[in-house]
């Protein structure tokens, strides 16, 4: 008895001096990459922000929050921040439901569904700006795709990406094209841990298609779900390289998001001071949630 608990203590001692081997190896580099890449930025982007500086010299002449409040004040970023809103709510309400339906299709063992599956992916693994250059010239009402439906059908040509009102519909085309195979993959993994065994005992117990989906599906792929969600909203307030391609936030500049604003009315108008004050704001709507929706809605993911 002595000596098996001896051995145990052993091996505790053992795996408590690997913990914190690896520990001291790992965490060294893990936290200087950190606070290189991450802590220093925002916190240099955070004092610049109570500063009038144009990136020049050192910043010298003080406002305190004014910045703030120029940003708050600003109906540009006001519609930005409005953009990044309809982004979100478009995706949660549309492009995850679609992704999901589809992943339904897609997800089984049925011949050609890894074909397919491969091709609704394939716009995500194009590069942002790439997929904004392809797109502005389909929308082109001179030369693109939609100049030559124009002219076949005998009517005008539409100029999307100069209508002040429907240019940022071109951003919600490209936003669900792009990124819809994402969430969809996110769903075909989840689909394929579903116990089948589960399924069979619904369908033995006379549940329908939509019984089984609402009763079985569903409630296992709750946590891919959640996950889904959470990358939906962040990459939609993070989302520049899409309008700067596009875009740029025109036509008069209704379809900017925080992002593309902190870049053209601040870092390329050389209004450093304003833009850290609105990368702070962006820092801290994506802190916020992240941890909200970590706290509340992925407790026990």
């Amino acid at each position: 008895m002595s000596t098996t608990t001896s051995n145990e203590a052993a091996g505790a001692n053992r795996g408590g001096t690997s913990a914190w081997t690896t520990l001291v190896i790992f965490l060294p580099p893990a936290l200087l990459l950190f606070t290189v890449f991450v802590f220093l930025p925002m916190a240099e982007s955070s004092w610049y922000s109570f500063y009038n500086w144009n990136g020049l010299g050192r910043p010298e002449r003080f406002i305190g929050l004014k910045n703030y409040q120029y940003v708050i004040a600003d109906p540009v970023f006001l519609r930005a921040l409005l953009n990044n809103g309809l982004i979100i709510a478009i995706s949660l309400l549309l492009q995850l439901p679609l992704a999901l339906g589809v992943a339904m299709l897609v997800g089984g063992g049925a011949w050609g569904s890894v074909a397919f599956r491969m091709i609704f992916f394939l716009p995500y693994v194009l590069a942002d700006v790439a997929a904004g250059l392809i797109w502005q010239f389909l929308f082109d009402g001179n030369v693109g795709l939609s100049a030559a439906t124009t002219r076949f059908l005998g009517v005008e040509p539409f100029y999307l990406l100069a209508s002040d009102r429907w240019a940022f519909l071109s951003i919600i085309i490209v936003i669900l094209w792009k990124y819809f195979g994402f969430h969809m993959m996110l769903y075909v993994a989840g689909l394929q841990n579903v116990d089948k065994s589960l399924l069979e005992a619904a369908e033995i117990d006379g549940a329908t298609a939509w019984q089984k989906f609402r009763h079985v599906v569903l409630p296992l792929l709750a946590p891919m779900i959640r996950l889904s969600v959470f990358f939906a909203v962040v990459g939609s307030l993070q989302l520049f390289d899409v309008v700067a391609a596009l875009t740029r936030g025109g036509p008069f500049d209704t379809t900017h998001t925080m992002v593309s604003f902190l870049y053209y009315f601040g870092i390329t108008r050389m209004r450093v001071g304003f833009g850290s004050a609105v990368g702070v704001l962006l820092f801290s709507f994506c802190v916020i949630f992240a941890l909200g929706y970590r706290r509340w809605v992925m407790k026990d993911d």
